[in-house]
């Protein structure tokens, strides 16, 4: 599983980053996290609104840092 944090690296980027990383550890996921920091880079990638969560090339989330019951399901939801 290839999860992208994109943002700028403002605070709401990092806390969206250590959301990510927490759920990830919580459910013991084998997941790639990296944070895509460049803005031309996640707009290509379609970003328009950060912070944005890409699950597997897909936006997931964007424009809010993600509770963790939020991202819990989605992550679940595509482990399946």
């Amino acid at each position: 599983m290839k999860i992208e944090i994109a943002g700028p690296g403002c605070a709401r980027c990092k806390a969206t980053e250590k959301v990510v990383q927490e759920v990830c550890d919580e459910l013991k996921l084998d997941a790639e996290i990296s944070h895509i920091y460049d803005v031309r880079e996640f707009l290509k990638l379609g970003v328009r609104i950060t912070p944005a969560v890409i699950l597997n090339g897909k936006i997931v989330i964007s424009g809010k840092v993600p509770t963790k019951e939020e991202l819990k399901k989605i992550l679940l939801e595509e482990k399946k």
